[in-house]
């Protein structure tokens, strides 16, 4: 039988995904081509937003239709638990983020009932998916889950609750994990944790189960240290942090591990100190900048890039203007921009949803447009400088260039030549001759 996984949402469902494709493989299910071509389909659903939760439920709809042996795993199934299939009652299984491993299982039980069987798992916060350090073989880049689950609770986010308490893996697994990617030729590895500089602070739901690491805090600039040691490996990058862990002993590794990118993504969501408060994201305004700054006098090249919300419950005129100038002070690289909306559960769920849609349009497209301003500036100090770019492949929007980044996570083209090889994963010095707000363009030396 043949399978697709269809994959919504961020980095960490990509990765789940990626671990079951693997799981299914070693099962002896073959991955299809296409949907059309899959007799299971398999859909990774997201819940941070209402219109990704939709997506998901839409597509399986259509795979049901389609007569596919259809199940879906992630966050909006542990959200929606046994409601899933009030809304989809044709759909064979469902299975929380936590138990992704079960699906190969699931599978074999449905395909040999003849489709009668049907379950769902409710998945609590003391299982560790079985399959975590599985991988899809080929490739030279590949994402390792270091931390699992998010015990923050900003108020308007619903991941603690749909993906649990944290756990931080030990630290001699996902080292061999890195090690068996090394030796089937990966290059870069991106450690993933929803708030990844807390990793082996606190493992609330495994007393006794902890990293190897005698000092907690100290755990995640270690586990740095120890992945840049691995033979094969060239670039080590995480994702996403917070201020409280631009510690000194990060910047120390920093300085002295060149295999570690020099880029943070580093989540702001406002400048305003109310909304901050009201968030609970744990910092102040000035303590977020003060991180940067920290960043920055380090290497004034280092690339920060940011999340921030928009229209959140309450948010004023002066708050917004208020995250206008933090933007502008921090001058990120990149910014993501979302337009605020209210996920069930969450504290934020409760207040007045009070900022027109229309005006969080407008704010929308402010920061937008500020942040290709400030992007275009960025990149222009970088014309005359070489960047050690990790070629990717051919350009999406113009084949006959190539495309890579360098190490501050920033995306390089140049033109290729016809009889000029190059390989994906192999890294290339690029001249930079030309800034636009998100790229840079530039051609190979020697």
């Amino acid at each position: 039988m043949k399978f697709i996984v269809h994959t919504y949402g961020c980095q960490m469902n990509v990765r789940d995904s990626e671990a079951v494709e693997a799981l299914m493989t070693a099962a002896g299910y073959e991955k299809a081509e296409s949907e059309s071509d899959a007799d299971i389909v398999i859909i990774n659903s997201c819940t941070v937003r209402q219109k990704a939760e939709e997506k998901a439920v839409g597509k399986a709809g259509n795979m049901i239709a389609a007569k596919k042996l259809t199940g879906m795993m992630g966050c909006a199934v542990k959200r929606m638990g046994a409601d899933i299939f009030r809304r989809l009652p044709k759909l064979d299984f469902a299975v929380g983020p936590r138990a992704f491993g079960l699906i190969p299982k699931i599978v074999g039980e449905i395909a040999a009932s003849g489709g009668k069987a049907k379950r769902i798992l409710e998945i609590g916060d003391d299982i560790v998916p079985s399959g975590m350090s599985e991988h899809v073989a080929g490739g030279w880049q590949a994402f390792v889950t270091v931390l699992l689950g998010c015990d923050n609770r900003c108020s308007y986010c619903i991941v603690p609750e749909v993906r649990g308490h944290e756990f931080s893996r030990p630290a001699k697994e996902v080292v061999a994990e890195v090690e068996a990617l090394a030796r089937r030729g990966v290059k870069e590895v991106c450690l993933l944790g929803q708030s990844v500089l807390r990793y082996g602070i606190r493992n609330a739901a495994w007393d006794g189960d902890e990293t190897d690491f005698s000092s907690r805090h100290s755990a995640f600039p270690r586990l740095l240290r120890a992945l840049s040691e691995i033979d094969g490996i060239e670039r080590v990058r995480f994702t996403s942090a917070h201020p409280r862990g631009c510690t000194d002993e990060l910047l120390a590794v920093y300085r002295d591990c060149p295999k570690v990118c020099r880029h943070i993504h580093l989540p702001v969501q406002s400048g305003s100190d109310r909304v901050l408060k009201e968030m609970g994201r744990g910092y102040t305004r000035g303590e977020y900048l003060a991180a940067v700054a920290k960043l920055r006098a380090f290497d004034p090249e280092f690339a920060v890039t940011t999340d921030v919300i928009v229209g959140y419950p309450g948010e004023t005129e002066d708050d917004f203007e208020a995250t206008r100038s933090l933007m502008e002070e921090a001058g990120f690289d990149n910014s993501f921009v979302f337009k605020y909306s209210p996920r069930p559960g969450t504290r934020s769920a409760a207040l007045p949803d009070d900022v027109a849609t229309e005006e969080k349009e407008r704010r929308d497209q402010v920061l937008l447009a500020d942040q290709e301003a400030r992007g275009l500036r960025r990149n222009a100090a970088l014309v005359g400088t070489v960047r050690e770019v990790m070629v990717e492949g051919p350009s999406k929007r113009n084949p006959d260039r190539m495309s890579g980044r360098d190490g501050g996570n920033r995306i390089v083209v140049w033109d290729a030549p016809a009889g000029t090889k190059f390989e994906a994963g192999e890294k290339r010095r690029i001249m930079i001759e030309e800034a636009h707000a998100q790229i840079l363009v530039g051609k190979p030396v020697e």
